[in-house]
C-alpha cells in the first residue's frame, strides 16, 4: 500500500487544514485530515461545507490519477450521516465506478474511526 502524501501544496485545501492522499488499488484511493477548531460550526460539529470540500478534494484528486490532464467537478451529491468534532481524524475513500472518454463517475465516503460521517456520488468532466 502506498504512503500518504500531502496534496495541499497550493489552493483551497492548503489554507483549510490540508489533506493527505494515497492510492489503495487501481480504482480506490484514501485521503485524510484532522478536524481543527476552525472547521466547527455554531452547533459544535464539523461544518457541512468543510465535509463537502474534503469529499470534493479527495475524490477530485482520485479522478486526476486516472487521466492525462485535468478534470473538474460537475456534480457532487452528498449525504450527511454523522457528526465529528475538533481533534477527530477523518478518513475518506474515493472509488472510481466508471470512466468514459469525457467523464469519471465516482463514489466517496468519510469516516471517523468506524463511524460513517458522509457519503457522496459525483461526476468529473475531463477537460
Amino acid at each position: 500500500m502506498n504512503e500518504f502524501r500531502n496534496i495541499s501544496k497550493v489552493g483551497f485545501m492548503k489554507h483549510n487544514g490540508g489533506l493527505e492522499f494515497r492510492q489503495l488499488t487501481e480504482k480506490e484511493y484514501e485521503f485524510k485530515t484532522e478536524i481543527q477548531d476552525y472547521h466547527i460550526n455554531a452547533g459544535g460539529v464539523t461544518h457541512g461545507g468543510f465535509i463537502m470540500s474534503m469529499l470534493d478534494s479527495g475524490m477530485g484528486t482520485a479522478a486526476h490519477q486516472v487521466i492525462e490532464g485535468s478534470a473538474v467537478t460537475i456534480s457532487l451529491n452528498t449525504n450527511f450521516i454523522g457528526g465529528s468534532k475538533a481533534g477527530d481524524k477523518i478518513i475518506g475513500l474515493a472509488k472510481i465506478k466508471k470512466k468514459t472518454r469525457s467523464l469519471i463517475f465516482m463514489y466517496g465516503q468519510l469516516k471517523c474511526e468506524d463511524k460513517l460521517l458522509a457519503s457522496a456520488e459525483g461526476i468529473w468532466k475531463i477537460i
